[in-house]
């Protein structure tokens, strides 16, 4: 019984099989192979519009990447305080950006409050040199504690940032889990509400190891930029086909999606046993990761039978599912706390 990641779980067969089928003969190096080209081009049918990429072996260098191309060393990001680049990113985005600042801002289940949003903006004054102005807003769907930000709370909250002349971000470690469970498309999430770049995550659902840095409209613009700042950081992957491999089989008829479906169906079915033994969500159910305070009795039976999860910062407890959880686990921890 896993529940500690779904980082935790194997890729996906379909995923080897594409690695393999592009380990034959030589390919030109740093993203000028055609794996890479068709990467691209499925991304641009996934989200129904024309964009550029790069591609990565982890969301940190995901999120740093992008954020380092749209913040400045003596500049600032708004995000939430319980934000991935926040919590969990060792000051990455931080150091890519040679200096550049996170500001947190509150929000209920990690999604970021819209009047401190607005009060934020409304102070943000670059031409004060006292300060550390924003010139990007970050966004994480799924949030760090599970949420889903729904395609018009993107929008208002990406409508306060351009209105403020910041460029928008948006972690998309869990953006499959996010679509499956609001009914949203692709576009709608992404740059239909506003969203300027993101980090399409790929690795939590099923990948060996593969991000895809995504630059919408005019952000496309920063594809140099992002090429030197990859290359100047390491992560200019010399085969890079292997990356694109695993991209493209994750896009091919929609296993992505059907992937984040059986993880959201799986996290939902524990949900419902945790709650029958007198847990109580902390935050909504929106993805495949669930937390919940938990009587020391349920928690000492899980781990006691082997059940693997975290103790959260809030007092809760995490427990994340994956594409991988089978059935007989749900029913595993049902059984042990009968």
């Amino acid at each position: 019984m896993n529940f500690s990641s779904d980082t935790a779980a194997p890729a996906h067969p379909d995923v080897f099989q594409a690695m393999m089928e592009a380990n034959t003969g030589a390919a030109p190096s740093y993203g000028n192979d055609v794996w890479t080209e068709r990467a691209r081009e499925a991304l641009c049918r996934v989200f129904e519009c024309d964009l550029d990429i790069w591609l990565v072996a982890s969301g940190t260098a995901a999120n740093a990447l992008g954020l380092a191309t749209l913040c400045p060393p003596h500049g600032s990001i708004f995000c939430h305080a319980e934000a991935h680049i926040e919590r969990d990113e060792r000051g990455a985005p931080e150091f890519f950006t040679g200096g550049g600042k996170l500001a947190l801002l509150p929000g209920l289940h990690g999604r970021i409050d819209l009047a401190a949003l607005r009060k934020a903006v409304a102070f943000n004054r670059h031409d004060f040199v006292h300060e550390t102005p924003a010139h990007v807003l970050s966004l994480s769907n799924l949030t760090e504690c599970g949420a889903a930000y729904r395609p018009f709370e993107i929008a208002e909250r990406a409508a306060i940032a351009h209105e403020g002349g910041l460029a928008v971000h948006l972690d998309g470690a869990r953006f499959a889990n996010a679509l499956v469970s609001t009914g949203a498309t692709p576009a709608e999430m992404s740059w239909r509400a506003g969203v300027d770049v993101m980090s399409f995550g790929a690795t939590k659902n099923g990948v060996l190891g593969c991000e895809a840095i995504i630059l919408f409209g005019s952000a496309r613009q920063r594809l140099a930029d992002l090429r030197v700042r990859a290359k100047r950081a390491g992560h200019m992957p010399p085969k890079m086909r292997f990356l694109a491999a695993q991209m493209c089989a994750y896009l091919r008829d929609g296993l992505w999606l059907s992937l984040a479906r059986q993880a959201n169906a799986s996290a939902q079915g524990l949900a419902e046993v945790l709650l029958a033994k007198g847990g109580e969500l902390v935050h909504p159910v929106d993805g495949n990761e669930i937390f919940a305070r938990l009587p020391e009795a349920v928690t000492s039976r899980l781990r006691a039978a082997g059940a693997s999860f975290y103790d959260w910062p809030d007092g809760s407890n995490r427990f994340v599912c994956s594409w991988n959880t089978p059935p007989e686990e749900i029913a595993a921890a049902a059984s042990v706390l009968t």
